[in-house]
C-alpha cells in the first residue's frame, strides 16, 4: 500500500435538517491502494457519508477536504470521474437495459468498455444483460452496478452495503474482486455484516455516534473485537 493520502477530511459536520447531526466532529484519512472497512449499527451515518462523497447530500461543513492533496468539494470535475458508487438499493435508470447503462457510464467517465465476460459469469449475471433495471431483482440490480463499477477501474470505489441481495455464489465472488482491487485503487466498504469486514479489509473503521470510534489494523480484524467495539448483544 501507498502511504500517501488519496482522501482527508478534518471535523465534519453533516446533517439532513440544521438541528440534528448525522455526522459530527468526523474525520477520516484513506490511503492510495487500501481496502477501508466502513461498519456501523444501523443509522450510524454510513450511507449518509457515502452520499456526501457522491454529491448526493451537500448539507455539510469541514474544517479540511483534500483529494490526492488538493483541497475539494466533491463537485470538482476530476473527482467526480475518480469515484464511483454501488448504493445499498438504487432505483435509478430503471428503462436503461444492462448493457445500455454501462455504454452510459462508460461514455460519461470517458473510458472504453472492457471485456466483460467473466465478471458477467462471475455474478451470475448472462440471462440479463439485455433486461431493464426495473425488471430485475434488487439482486441482480446489485449485479449491474457492481458489475459496471469493477469493470470501470475507479481510483476510489464506495461500495455501501454491497452484499445487500447477493446470492452466497456472487457474495464470494464479489469479495474476490473487493479484495483484488488494491492494484486499481482505493476501495471504501461500508457494511453491518462483520463477514464481509474481516475477509476484505486492510483496515477496519467503527462508525459510532456520529465519528469513528475505533480502528482495527491487520491481525485486529476479527469478528470478536469489532463485536465488542460495537457493543453487539449476542
Amino acid at each position: 500500500m501507498s502511504n500517501e493520502n488519496l482522501l482527508t477530511i478534518d471535523n465534519m459536520r453533516v446533517w439532513y435538517s440544521k438541528d440534528k447531526n448525522i455526522l459530527n466532529d468526523f474525520s477520516i484519512s484513506l490511503k492510495n491502494n487500501e481496502v477501508v472497512g466502513f461498519i456501523g449499527l444501523n443509522g450510524a451515518g454510513k450511507t449518509t457519508f457515502i452520499k456526501v462523497l457522491t454529491g448526493l447530500l451537500t448539507s455539510f461543513e469541514a474544517t479540511k477536504v483534500s483529494f490526492e492533496g488538493k483541497d475539494n468539494n466533491f463537485r470538482d470535475e476530476g473527482f467526480k470521474i475518480s469515484r464511483y458508487a454501488v448504493f445499498s438499493e438504487d432505483n435509478s435508470f430503471q428503462f436503461f437495459t444492462f448493457k445500455e447503462y454501462i455504454s452510459y457510464v462508460f461514455k460519461a467517465y470517458r473510458k472504453d468498455i472492457p471485456e466483460l465476460t467473466d465478471m458477467i459469469k462471475g455474478f451470475h449475471f448472462e440471462e440479463y444483460t439485455d433486461m431493464l433495471l426495473k425488471d430485475l431483482s434488487m439482486g441482480n440490480r446489485k449485479k449491474a452496478f457492481l458489475i459496471t463499477a469493477f469493470a470501470l477501474k475507479p481510483k476510489f470505489l464506495l461500495l455501501d452495503e454491497p452484499v445487500n441481495g447477493l446470492d452466497f455464489e456472487s457474495t464470494e465472488y464479489l469479495y474476490e474482486l473487493i479484495g483484488g482491487y488494491k492494484k486499481h485503487g482505493t476501495v471504501l466498504f461500508s457494511s453491518h455484516i462483520l463477514e464481509s469486514i474481516t475477509l476484505t479489509s486492510d483496515r477496519v473503521l467503527v462508525l459510532e455516534d456520529g465519528k469513528i470510534r475505533n480502528e482495527f489494523v491487520g491481525e485486529d480484524i476479527n469478528a470478536a473485537r469489532i463485536r465488542e467495539a460495537l457493543r453487539y448483544d449476542d
